[in-house]
């Protein structure tokens, strides 16, 4: 067999991470401005911003075509995490056939609903090509690096502007009928991108192989996300932040293999680990109250009014989320029709629009059924038992690349229960970066890409 063959025969010889293309750089590029871009534009839940993103998803898929092109095969990642988002798409097109009375759509609500199809394919297409192109070492440093820096910059500017002018956005976008944070026009919503890139941050903080000054700054990046996350008011922000923290940092000593020699010295790291996390959580709890972010630190940990309702509001949302799930058990009300759903079984006035339940689970229980719940279990269940395993065989930087991502996907997981953040579309784009970081291979000769060759 040629050296010609050999090279076809094998689908990772076109492309070797170490030297790679103008078009897989190109790629990886748009992998690292598709987040930020959505993030600084308000968190990419305004229409004209998702003219930009579908145009940069049109470069995405061009680049990739032209990749495979000049290289004899599309470079694809074959991961069963895939599988989840795409029975998802394939439930939001079956929503919109025209089955239901009348021949009209399964959605109740079928504008939204072909919306969030549109979405969904995006996000798969982010998704896949972020499974394919991080593919090296290099790669996997630079955008963890990036995530780190840019989460730590917008954590300092959402301090500097609530302490400027909490009711506008870069001082010129009013949010009358909420209260932002940062670019953000849902201040929980920022939490939640701090809880994702606060996991990497600490990952690399608590690292065996961080050079110590480098420490010191990751510890400052930390204490400044922990401190927006308080000045949010975000109860269920603070707490999908402190469970990232917890996840994060058992994982990381998990994952240490002592020796009998080392387990003195183990005990005495676990106790300054302790007293250290006692006093990074008064750092931020002071520095919040010092900054005057009071009302924001109390309502964040449940400090609140006797008068006032603890649950505001979630305890009409969910049961009127489980009436809609019962009403339509298979594949739901459609996707993004909840507030449609919601007017055929609220009791109260009617005079304030409900458009989400509060709680990603039930939501997605109502919109998209049995069907839908399964796909997002299954894809929790995919990302843990892969990122694990990740995390079980690599050391150094790769192992806590994925400790963090697993840590970050974990704390905005638990605030999903008690809001909405994945609806803030720069949020998802934020999670699926960290579900590619947390689960794929770069080590030399362990890799599942592939190169399907043109015919």
């Amino acid at each position: 067999m040629s050296e010609t063959e050999t090279q076809i025969s094998n689908p990772l010889e076109a492309f070797q991470p170490g030297n790679p293309t103008r078009t897989s750089s190109a790629i990886f590029v748009l992998l690292c401005i598709i987040p930020a871009f959505a993030t600084v534009l308000f968190g990419a839940v305004d229409s004209a911003t998702w003219v930009i993103i579908s145009i940069f998803w049109a470069v995405l898929v061009c680049l990739w075509l032209a990749d495979g092109w000049s290289n004899g095969g599309l470079l694809f990642n074959k991961s069963s995490l895939q599988i989840p988002l795409v029975t998802l798409l394939l439930l939001g097109i079956v929503q919109l056939l025209p089955l239901g009375s009348g021949s009209s759509s399964l959605s109740l609500d079928q504008y939204s609903t072909r919306f969030f199809v549109i979405r969904l394919i995006i996000f798969s297409t982010f998704f896949a090509a972020a499974l394919a192109y991080i593919n090296s070492e290099k790669r996997l440093k630079r955008i963890v690096v990036l995530i780190v820096i840019f989460g730590a910059t917008m954590a300092f500017f959402g301090i500097l502007q609530r302490l400027a002018n909490p009711d506008g956005i870069y001082g010129m976008r009013l949010t009358p009928q909420a209260i932002p944070f940062g670019p953000f026009v849902n201040q929980h919503h920022f939490a939640a991108l701090m809880q994702m890139t606060g996991g990497l941050t600490l990952a690399l903080l608590l690292g065996r192989d961080t050079p110590r000054e480098k420490k010191y700054l990751l510890a400052i990046a930390l204490v400044i996300s922990g401190i927006a996350v308080a000045l949010t008011g975000s109860r269920g922000g603070l707490l999908g932040f402190l469970a990232m923290a917890s996840f994060g940092a058992l994982l990381t000593f998990m994952s240490g293999r002592k020796s009998r020699s080392e387990e003195k010295a183990g005990v005495q790291r676990e106790v300054i680990f302790a007293a250290g996390s006692l006093g990074f959580g008064l750092v931020i709890i002071g520095t919040a109250l010092l900054i005057g972010g009071n009302d924001q630190v109390l309502r964040g940990i449940g400090a609140v009014s006797a008068d006032a309702d603890v649950s505001t509001g979630r305890l009409h949302f969910w049961p009127i989320a489980l009436k809609i799930f019962l009403a339509n058990p298979l594949i739901g009300a459609g996707f993004d029709a909840f507030a449609v759903a919601f007017t055929r079984y609220d009791t109260w006035s009617g005079l304030m629009r409900v458009e989400q339940a509060h709680n990603e689970y039930l939501q997605m229980l109502a919109e998209g059924g049995l069907v839908a719940i399964g796909c997002v279990a299954m894809f929790i269940f995919l990302l843990f038992k892969k990122g694990l395993k990740v995390v079980s065989s690599t050391k150094g930087f790769r192992q806590s690349a994925a400790i963090g991502s697993l840590a970050g996907c974990l704390g905005i997981m638990v605030h999903s229960f008690f809001d909405f953040p994945l609806r803030t579309n720069s949020n998802m784009f934020v999670l699926l970066l960290m579900a590619a970081i947390a689960t794929v291979t770069v080590a030399v000769g362990e890799h599942h890409h592939h190169r399907h060759r043109r015919h």
